[in-house]
């Protein structure tokens, strides 16, 4: 095959991504779009890369070292990258190659002024678009500075910025490679940058103009406050005009410089309303070409617009496929909900979905449900978003946001009256413990009978078996005594705290009167470990063993030591029993603890160091006499109220309903990842046939296919690999994203505010989920399996699901960016009697790790002391 050095920019398309790169290939295929103008220029490819690099054999080496460096070691990153651009930059550029460049100039002009391009190959791509990683060059003038800036642009590829950058995005240096775009340039009266999508809200419908005078690169530089204008529907519906004192000019023999705006001129918009509409209209011509919000770069000359670029704006959150049927929709978080804001592989989501009680909706690997019907009755409205705020202040503030637009969600007639307001009664249900033991015992006859029946399952008939099973899943989710055992301990806590407020004047008092609830399938899990620690604490070998422990095989090496024989059967006891839980358990690939042990060894260790033998039974102990005690004090105090005896009466019944029931909220969580561990263990074993029918080189590549596709797989014995590919990178780019609690089918991501001031000035605003005030050191953890924990630590994470549960029995208090009243680590907050506040916007960000801070768990907020 001979090598393409230079290709016409008009010749281009998209498809050329691999030739041209992502900036090269949008270009030639802006320049196919009727209307459309964009400067004439071609694209030096990267076969001309390419061939460079191989001029210097060293390179590679560098590139290996790179690889192994963690991109958080700033240092080693640049002294690498600067190494590896000083080499390209000193090779000169063979003859043929250079005679190339000279000739397509000679085309277009050589004395003529150029803005020379970087084009990478993973630039301006719908999941990365890796703006401003590389550099651009403009007004250069002759074939001599046209080419140092061609090598300039190679080197680019690899600053500080772009290496760390991809290394980030789990991108290999290997697989990205450099084009260069040389285009006539452009001297404009005014230029900017126009998103076809608000970058800000995400909106869809609105478009964003920012403009100023002279060459766009005094705005993209910051020298100047662009004219920002804001339009909807074809009409302007927000301007700012700002005062424009300095421009970028263009100099005659190259370069450019800032000039001064006359006096006369700085008050006024860059560009006209007219304008400002008719580039809008150009720009939804180009995201209609290109099929996605767009970022793109423009020069207006003499009245006419030029696009010079045109990216993908990647940061904007997906709406859900079922937002294109032309109707407004409010969709709500799932993960928000569960306590998982990661995003889920495919797999993941379609088992979800075939087992969820409500329909669901995939956007950005998250979940959500269309809440618009809920929202449409007025009255039916005040009762949904009453429950969504007791659980969730923000998201039902978003939700205000959105009703605050009359014309968004119409108004239909009243389905049914919303739930009873604070103060009425529960359920009818009988506070009887014995309804939660039959519930636990059908749930667990339940997934005995899925574990015994599947054994016998496979290929196309374990998915049919499946499709029934997911049924049994769901019947079991919905069982109406079920839902009333689970809002009659919600409730009654509801009218615990509604009316011991009123009557005594007493924040969140059920807090204290649920600790050491029994039944709580989660809070046991937690103190359990501690009974393992307790198995291997008097044994230092097998503690000094564990500390060094890197193989997912420990168990099997424990019996070797003295007393590892107890420290295995110990673990493995916990195993049996809460062995399908893990961080992010609602995702049916996460990998297990039964399957990844490693996982609770700090867990296990910090329990060793921080605890006295014993320490489960006295902590349980310890709650039940404090909720013994709380009930007292409360009845006691009513008592002496006018009408003391009734409310006293009435609350009593409170209590013993809370107790009996509120435990229960755990368990059908437990369920569904019992049932979803049996799930996973059969498909897993049809990933297995798949690899070893090399069908699949890896049985994790199931993952990447829905439930019905992994179907199609093993019956056709066939897998698409391109499209697992396509999954997987897409999946590494739904972790740029930030998931809304509430997205709008117009695309506005909405995340909601607190309406308080009875906060400290600088103190950081949250759910109070569990009464006290405790203050300690935080300690800042994303990854559970990283946790080291001092007695007396905070911690701070971004959310905790169940699988936390364990390192809850060993920290003061607990701080969480998603949270609500309910969700589980309110709950056991609860249950261990720890101070917490949940939903704080970014607490790890603005909290570092080893801050003193002070958790104020009854009024909600978090002061930062050091």
């Amino acid at each position: 095959m001979t090598e393409q050095y230079v290709l016409d920019l008009h010749s281009l398309d998209q498809t050329q991504i691999a030739v041209v790169g992502g900036k090269g290939a949008h270009l030639g295929g802006l320049s196919r779009i009727e209307g459309i103008r964009v400067p004439a220029g071609f694209c030096v490819t990267t076969d001309a890369f390419r061939r460079i690099l191989a001029e210097a054999p060293s390179i590679g080496d560098r590139l290996d070292e790179l690889s192994r460096v963690n991109p958080d070691d700033r240092l080693a990153v640049r002294a690498l990258s600067a190494t590896i651009r000083r080499t390209i930059e000193g090779i000169a550029i063979p003859g043929d190659l250079a005679a190339a460049v000279r000739h397509a100039l000679a085309g277009l002009g050589e004395q003529a002024a150029y803005a020379v391009r970087s084009s990478a190959t993973a630039e301006d791509l719908p999941t990365a678009s890796f703006a401003g990683q590389q550099d651009t060059y403009l007004n250069v003038v002759g074939p001599a500075a046209i080419l140092q800036h061609v090598r300039r642009c190679w080197a680019s590829l690899f600053t500080e910025r772009a290496v760390t950058y991809r290394q980030r995005n789990g991108i290999d240096h290997r697989t990205v490679h450099m084009a260069v775009v040389v285009q006539r340039m452009v001297l404009p009266h005014a230029a900017g940058i126009l998103f076809t999508a608000d970058p800000v809200t995400g909106n869809r419908k609105v478009a964003t103009v920012d403009a100023s005078f002279g060459l766009g690169e005094a705005l993209v530089s910051g020298l100047v406050n662009p004219d920002v204008f804001r339009v909807r529907d074809g009409a302007i519906v927000a301007r700012t005009v700002a005062a424009k004192q300095r421009a970028v000019h263009a100099l005659p023999d190259g370069g450019t410089r800032e000039v001064a705006v006359d006096p006369q001129r700085q008050e006024q918009p860059a560009l006209t309303d007219a304008q400002v509409v008719r580039l809008v209209q150009l720009g939804r011509r180009i995201e209609a070409h290109f099929g996605r919000p767009q970022d793109i770069e423009w020069c207006l000359v003499d009245d006419d617009f030029q696009i010079v670029q045109s990216r993908p704006i990647t940061t904007l959150f997906p709406i859900p496929a079922t937002a294109r049927d032309g109707e407004n929709h409010v969709y709500l978080s799932v993960g928000h909900q569960q306590m998982m804001t990661d995003p889920m592989k495919p797999l993941g989501i379609s088992v979800w979905q075939l087992t969820a009680m409500a329909p669901m909706q995939e956007a950005g690997g998250r979940l959500f449900v269309d809440a618009t019907r809920n929202l449409a009755p007025p009255a039916g409205r005040a009762g949904f978003l009453d429950m969504v705020g007791r659980s969730d202040p923000l998201t039902r503030d978003a939700l205000e946001t959105v009703l605050d637009r009359d014309d968004f969600v119409r108004s239909l007639p009243d389905a049914g009256p919303g739930r009873p307001p604070a103060g009425g009664p529960p359920a009818p249900i009988e506070t009887d413990p014995a309804i939660v033991t039959e519930l636990i015992a059908r749930s667990q006859a339940s997934v005995a009978a899925l574990r015994r029946d599947i054994r016998t399952k496979t290929g196309p008939e374990l998915f049919d078996f499946l499709l029934e099973a997911f049924q049994e899943h769901k019947r079991i989710l919905g069982d109406p005594l079920s839902m009333q055992a689970i809002m009659a301990g919600m409730e009654a806590t509801w009218w615990l705290n509604d009316q011991l407020q009123e009557w005594l004047g007493e924040k969140n008092a059920a807090d204290t009167l649920t600790l050491s609830a029994p039944d709580n399938v989660t809070s046991e899990m937690g103190l359990a470990l501690l009974d393992v620690a307790d198995v291997i604490r008097p044994h230092p070998e097998v503690v000094a063993f564990l500390h060094g422990v890197e193989d997912e095989t420990f168990l099997d090496e424990l019996p070797k030591l003295p007393g590892g024989t107890e420290a295995r059967d110990a673990i493995g006891a916990y195993l049996d029993r809460y062995g399908m839980r893990c961080v992010g358990e609602i995702d049916i690939t996460r990998p297990r603890w039964s399957e990844r042990p490693l996982t609770l060894v700090p867990l296990i260790l910090d329990n060793v160091r921080n605890f006295a033998p014993g320490a489960a039974a006295q902590r349980f102990e310890q709650g039940r006499r404090k909720a013994q005690e709380k009930e007292q004090d409360v009845l006691s105090r009513l008592r002496a109220l006018p009408d003391g005896e009734r409310k006293a009466a009435e609350t009593k019944r409170m209590i013993d309903r809370v107790r009996t029931f509120i435990g229960y909220r755990e368990y059908p969580k437990y369920g569904i990842v019992s049932r979803y561990f049996v799930y996973k263990q059969a498909l897993l074993h049809e990933a297995e046939r798949l690899v070893r029918a090399d069908v699949l080189p890896a049985k994790e590549d199931v993952f990447y296919l829905t439930f019905q596709e992994l179907h199609d797989a093993v019956r056709s014995n066939s897998v698409d690999e391109r499209l697992i590919q396509r999954r997987k990178e897409a999946f590494r780019s739904y972790h740029a994203l930030t998931p809304p609690r509430v997205l709008t089918s117009d695309g506005e991501a909405l995340a909601g505010a607190y309406r308080r001031d009875d906060v400290p000035a600088g103190a950081l605003t949250g759910l109070p989920v569990s009464v006290g005030t405790v203050e300690g050191r935080a300690r800042v953890i994303l990854d559970l399996a990283e946790a080291e924990i001092e007695a007396g630590d905070i911690l701070v994470t971004a959310y905790t699901d169940p699988s936390w549960s364990p390192l809850f029995v060993a920290v003061a208090g607990l701080v969480t960016e998603v949270g609500g009243l309910m969700t589980h680590g309110a709950v056991i907050a609860r249950e261990y009697g720890l101070p917490a506040v949940v939903g704080v916007p970014d607490a790890t960000r603005l909290i570092r790790d080893g801050q003193r801070i002070r958790v104020h768990g009854t009024d909600g907020y978090v002061e930062i002391l050091s």
